[in-house]
């Protein structure tokens, strides 16, 4: 089973191209995480929120990273995470061609 870890929290910026040269480093190390499967990065400036879906093969490999993430992002001075784990129903999200792998 594959499951969704959602996470998002409030960032004052940067958003858009500065917060894709900014995390490219981020982004790549993220590549190397026990489990990883992808990742679709989310932001709103508008409402200053930031944060992404992360597919990942395990319940445990998700709570993990989400464990990880969460005291790095502490580490930046943000402590407001709202996450979820979901598992994910592939039989259905195959037919919406969603990624599964």
């Amino acid at each position: 089973m594959v499951y969704v870890l959602q996470v998002d929290f409030k960032m004052n910026g940067p958003f858009g191209d500065e917060m894709a040269e900014a995390f490219t480093d981020l982004a790549k190390s993220i590549n190397d995480e026990d489990g990883f499967i992808w990742k679709v990065w989310t932001e709103n400036p508008e409402t200053n929120e930031a944060g992404g879906i992360y597919s990942f093969e395990t319940k445990e490999t998700a709570e993990k990273y989400l464990d990880m993430h969460s005291k790095r992002l502490g580490g930046f001075g943000i402590t407001d995470i709202n996450a979820k784990i979901f598992a994910v129903n592939t039989k259905l999200t195959e037919i919406n061609k969603g990624p599964i792998k």
